[in-house]
């Protein structure tokens, strides 16, 4: 009766070796894994960051139409246009001193 109470005891061993396994390849899976919880936190992460780009790119577009605006037929904004002629063309009233 030995020899059959030992393969009992081993084949016992071997189920519980398997289901561990198993369940530390799946717990592993869980958290490492490409849909693990690393992963997600992650992912959230990285939505956060490309928000904050959205919103900042956003405030840019709004800034580009207003000039945009400023600088159109209908309405035309003389600071504007005059900051530009001296940012682009250099140029300068007969008045003032350029300092370089």
């Amino acid at each position: 009766m030995e020899p059959k109470r030992k393969n009992l005891a081993v084949s016992t061993v071997a189920v519980f070796a398997v289901a561990f396994s198993l369940a530390a390849y799946f717990t592993f899976a869980a958290v490492q894994g490409d849909f693990g919880l690393f992963r997600r936190i992650q992912i959230q992460a990285q939505e956060n960051e490309l928000a904050q780009q959205l919103a900042q790119l956003k405030n840019d577009v709004a800034i580009m139409e207003n000039k945009t605006r400023r600088m159109s037929d209908h309405y035309l904004d003389l600071d504007l246009l005059d900051e530009q002629a001296r940012k682009v063309l250099g140029l300068a009233r007969g008045d003032e001193i350029v300092i370089r």
